[in-house]
């Protein structure tokens, strides 16, 4: 039985020497299959799950807790440890609340609410391949495309207009990775107040829009289900969650692409792969890398005793390269079947936004390789910058020519 006193030598997170594939340090915990240890920045040792079958089991047993107010909650960063001393709807919540969270957006995030999106999905993807080309090369493929695209979807979902694109784009940006924890607490100050005047200007529309905030407002507000701490709480996660993630997926996703040119050709003779592909590299690429839960009660676990209080750290990029479920897992492949990865999560909180995500990055991929079929980068690939380990995943910039 293993000492949780005791310090782990491997720190997490770390930043990736390559933005595909996790840091060298995480190959030790590889080999300590299905459970491990590591220390977080302030040097508290964590339980970190690092098997697949495991995994699973864990994300949905409801010992497991999301709360950050509970004692002995982790935190991955002093940034995080301070934003999560206030509650986030949806993620920082357990059952029976979080049940009715969920139960309230469901009907905005079906797969039938996600296909019926997709032909708006492909006219803001091909707008944005127009400005560019009209443009001409070089272009800055995060500026110009990966991050437009999922804001104008999630905007057009939502109800929030896009002209605030900026404000709301530049917020997200410093609280999920601002140089202080001071900054992205100011970022979330700024963007709850954002929502509560636009709260206020759909409170008095007579006639409400059609995105899932209006819902919110002209429903479960007006009924008093939620009120409006709780739609205010609701509409910075989902604003933030439904760009962010998929802005880094569609541009590391690209990336990732350049970088195998085999593979890339294999999509272009064999469109009908694609959606294979999609999975394939949300496996790989695994951006949101620490899953953080806290034990409510003692458990027994893989021959370990996890003790009330301990972190419990799901680390998805070593999660999904667990080679009893994907064989060769360093290497892309199409043809394996990797529908069963974590890189959305599992149990109740697995993502939300997950049909709409994939629609995004089938059609995102699909038609800017269909449509720049010269498309390369513009500078050497180890001269662009991607993002460190404390945050999700992607590329700072992405240069690219055709």
């Amino acid at each position: 039985m293993t000492d949780l006193t005791e310090s782990p030598t491997v720190a997490f997170p770390q930043s990736r020497g390559c933005p595909y594939h996790p840091p060298a340090a995480y190959d030790s915990l590889r080999e300590e299959r299905p459970l491990a240890r590591v220390r977080l920045y302030d040097g508290r040792p964590v339980w970190m799950v690092t098997g697949h079958a495991l995994a699973r089991t864990l994300l949905a047993d409801p010992r497991l807790s999301t709360d950050p107010q509970r004692p002995g909650f982790p935190a991955t960063s002093e940034r995080v440890a301070r934003i999560r001393r206030r509650r986030t709807a949806l993620l920082g919540v357990d059952d029976p609340e979080h049940r009715v969270q969920r139960r309230m957006m469901i009907p905005g995030f079906t797969l039938k609410r996600a296909t019926a999106l997709r032909p708006r999905i492909q006219r803001i993807v091909d707008e944005r391949i127009d400005a560019m080309i009209a443009q001409g090369p070089p272009a800055e493929l995060v500026g110009a495309f990966a991050l437009p695209v999922p804001s104008m979807v999630i905007c057009a979902l939502l109800g929030v207009p896009y002209d605030d694109h900026e404000f709301f784009e530049g917020q997200s940006r410093r609280l999920l990775r601002g140089p202080t924890a001071d900054d992205s607490m100011d970022a979330r100050a700024r963007m709850e107040a954002y929502f509560e005047e636009l709260i206020d200007s759909k409170e008095r529309q007579d006639t409400p829009g059609d995105g899932v905030l209006d819902e919110l407002v002209h429903r479960q507000l007006r009924d008093g289900d939620l009120d409006r701490e709780g739609v205010i709480a609701l509409a910075v996660i989902l604003l933030v969650a439904g760009h962010e993630t998929t802005a880094n997926m569609i541009s590391l996703g690209t990336f990732t692409l350049l970088r195998h040119p085999a593979r890339l050709a294999e999509l272009r003779a064999d469109p009908a792969l694609l959606p294979a592909a999609v999975e394939e590299l949300m496996r790989m690429l695994s951006i949101a890398d620490g899953l953080v839960r806290v034990a409510a009660e003692d458990m027994e676990v893989a021959g370990e005793t996890i003790r009330a209080g301990d972190g419990v750290l799901f680390s998805t990029s070593v999660i999904n390269r667990d080679e009893a479920v994907y064989p060769e897992p360093d290497t892309l492949d199409w043809h394996r079947p990797a529908r069963h990865h974590l890189a959305f999560g599992f149990g109740i909180h697995q993502c939300l936004g997950q049909n709409l995500a994939r629609a995004e990055m089938e059609i995102a991929l699909r038609t800017l390789f269909a449509r720049l079929p010269h498309l390369r980068l513009a500078v050497p690939a180890e001269d662009i910058p991607f993002k460190p380990g404390d945050t999700i995943q992607g590329m700072l910039e992405l240069p690219v020519t055709w």
